[in-house]
């Protein structure tokens, strides 16, 4: 690990504790491709954790496996190592013992291999909340990367999730394309932030065996459509075969939804959401 990431990843995590984040705001953090860190009051949530070395990057992870140690819950959408990263799940757990870690049915096997114990592991149940403590509930979506694709038992392959925290509800898509189902269920939930893949899919990505996601145009209608307050692009800058320029979601937006709220996150910038809920008195 080259030293002055290493610092880097030691500094951005004190950052990450430090933060005190209001109610009705989160505190966001983007480590790349679809992975997060979400702060909300006293819970700190990792999506997607992918931050293991890998010469394909683009650039190096601001963080390192090693260096997360306050994580309270990890979530995980699918078992892509993109998503699922083999490097960095058993240093989670190693270092944040108490973690829970909710992930679909079919990760649980792989979990398991990479040190996750069975009291720490809960299923990403579609449609059902769970609640993490009194601060923090989750609900599991089906996501479509491509298609849908369930198991044996019906559950979902690909899931995206909505937080409910600090007064806030924020939506990650995960790997997903549009489907009908999809629209309508996140239209009726009135998501405060979202964020949404805008790298899309294409004929010779396919051939690769990349599975796609919805286009930077399918998300700037989406957020249009199911009335996101804010989104945030995602998924379309670390590896070089499967980017797309976020300056088109940006234009797009502007072109078309000049109204919309939407921010492109930096490299591991610390973004504040603020919602009209942090102004008002608290429930």
């Amino acid at each position: 690990m080259n030293k002055q990431v290493e610092r880097k990843g030691k500094y951005l995590i004190e950052e990450v504790r430090r933060t005190q984040v209001p109610y009705g705001s989160l505190a966001v953090w983007f480590l790349g491709q679809e992975s997060v860190i979400i702060k909300g009051d006293g819970v700190t949530v990792y999506i997607d954790p992918y931050v293991s070395p890998n010469l394909d990057r683009t650039f190096p992870a601001p963080i390192s496996p090693e260096d997360i140690t306050n994580a309270d819950v990890c979530l995980i959408t699918h078992d892509h190592d993109d998503h699922l990263d083999k490097g960095t799940i058993p240093q989670l757990v190693n270092h944040n013992p108490a973690v829970k870690i909710m992930a679909p049915a079919m990760c649980e096997p792989q979990l398991k291999e990479l040190g996750v114990n069975p009291e720490q592991f809960l299923m990403a149940a579609e449609g059902q909340w769970t609640s993490f403590g009194p601060k923090l509930r989750v609900l599991p979506i089906a996501a479509a990367h491509e298609e849908m694709v369930r198991g044996e038992q019906g559950n979902p392959h690909y899931v995206g999730y909505i937080l409910e925290l600090n007064g806030v509800k924020l939506y990650h898509a995960g790997d997903t394309v549009l489907f009908p189902e999809l629209v309508e269920a996140l239209s009726s939930h009135q998501i405060d932030l979202a964020m949404l893949p805008i790298n899309g899919r294409d004929y010779f990505r396919n051939a690769r065996n990349l599975a796609g996601n919805m286009s930077y145009r399918e998300a700037a209608e989406f957020a249009a459509v199911a009335d996101f307050e804010t989104v945030i692009p995602l998924h379309y800058d670390l590896f070089a075969g499967n980017a797309e320029n976020p300056g088109y979601f940006v234009d797009y937006m502007y072109k078309h939804f000049p109204e919309q709220k939407f921010h492109v996150m930096a490299r591991a910038e610390r973004f504040v959401y603020v919602s009209a809920k942090a102004f008002l008195e608290k429930e």
